[in-house]
């Protein structure tokens, strides 16, 4: 079995897009995936599956997802591994209450990332590390220069953001802490 951690993207977002996370395990489940697990309502699943595969999986939880309650969303997964190095990699040194991740579909191309990384965005600090983005937002995400969109429109590459409370636990959840 393959654990994934899928980040879905734009759910639950107050009334809109509502995916019970409840009913997502039990869907889940019912598909023969194991050790099925959320965490809290923002679109974090932990799952155990036969498939290697990360397109196959993506795609099954988006189908699940459009099927059963009418949301479209963006299923982007990461393994424990890939979750664990990005956690050590954490560039904003040892204060991360600002800090939050951009979990990306694709890692963007070489051009797109000159794009933002030239782009005036201060005070937001960004790191790009393959597929993952860190962002600082010293002034809080309300106050951020460069929020969800603009990273978008900059790189090219639908993502998902979690702050760096949420991505710590689904390190730990999937590491099997």
């Amino acid at each position: 079995m393959t654990r994934w951690v899928a980040l879905l993207r734009a759910v639950n977002l107050g009334a809109r897009n509502r995916v019970p996370m409840p009913e997502l395990r039990a869907l889940l489940e019912a598909r023969g995936h194991g050790a099925v697990r959320t965490y809290i309502a923002s679109g974090n699943v932990l799952l155990d599956t036969r498939s290697r595969s990360r397109r196959r999986v993506a795609a099954e939880l988006e189908e699940l997802v459009a099927e059963a309650f009418g949301v479209e969303t963006a299923a982007i997964l990461r393994t424990p591994d890939e979750l664990a190095t990005l956690v050590d990699g954490h560039p904003f040194g040892r204060d991360t209450s600002r800090t939050h991740v951009s979990f990306l579909a694709a890692e963007p191309d070489a051009a797109a990332v000159e794009r933002l990384l030239e782009a005036d965005h201060g005070p937001d600090r960004v790191r790009v590390a393959g597929a993952d983005v860190y962002l600082h937002h010293p002034a809080g995400v309300q106050g951020a220069r460069l929020g969800a969109a603009r990273l978008e429109q900059l790189l090219g590459v639908r993502g998902t953001a979690r702050n760096w409370r949420t991505v710590i636990r689904l390190a730990e959840l999937a590491a099997g802490e």
